[in-house]
C-alpha cells in the first residue's frame, strides 16, 4: 500500500512544505538502509541518476558530492539532516530535495521519500525508485 502525506521539513534554513509517498518493502530495515546510502548503488535504483561522485562513498552527515542526471549535466549536493539507520534528506544545486525515511516493520519496513511541493510530481520518480529498492533488497547477493 501506499501512502501520500503533506508535511514540513526543517533542519535548513528554511522550512520546506513537503509531500511524501510511502511503501511496504518486504525486506530488512538495515538493507533497505545500505541501498539509501551507499551511493556506488544508487544507478541501480534512482531513475534520475545516471552517475555519482563521493567520498566517502557512504552517506554520513554533511557529505558532498555530486550527481549526473538523465539530461548528462552534473549537479552539486549536500547531506542536510542524518540518523543513521533511519533518515536523511538533502539539498541539490543548493534547492532542498528529496528526503529518506525508513522504519522497521512487522515483515520488513517502510520506505518513504519526501519531496518539496514544488516538485510534487517527482513522487512517480520516487515511486519507480521504491520498487527498484524493493527488488534490490530482496535480491540474493552473490559473490
Amino acid at each position: 500500500m501506499r501512502r501520500i502525506r503533506w508535511g514540513r521539513r526543517s533542519g535548513t534554513n528554511r522550512p520546506t512544505v513537503t509531500v511524501s509517498v510511502s511503501r511496504f518493502v518486504a525486506a530488512d530495515a538495515a538493507t533497505v538502509w545500505d541501498l539509501l546510502v551507499d551511493t556506488s548503488r544508487w544507478v541501480e535504483w534512482g531513475p534520475s541518476v545516471t552517475a555519482v561522485d563521493a567520498e566517502p562513498v557512504r552517506l554520513q552527515a554533511g557529505s558532498t558530492g555530486r550527481v549526473r542526471t538523465r539530461f548528462g549535466f552534473w549537479m552539486p549536493f549536500v547531506v542536510n539532516r542524518f540518523d543513521e539507520g533511519h533518515y536523511w534528506d538533502w539539498t541539490v544545486a543548493g534547492v532542498p530535495a528529496t528526503s529518506h525515511t525508513v522504519q522497521p516493520a512487522s515483515g520488513g519496513c517502510r520506505l518513504t521519500f519526501g519531496v518539496p511541493t514544488v516538485v510534487a510530481p517527482y513522487v512517480l520518480v520516487c515511486l519507480v525508485a521504491m520498487r527498484r529498492i524493493e527488488r534490490l533488497a530482496r535480491t540474493p547477493v552473490t559473490v
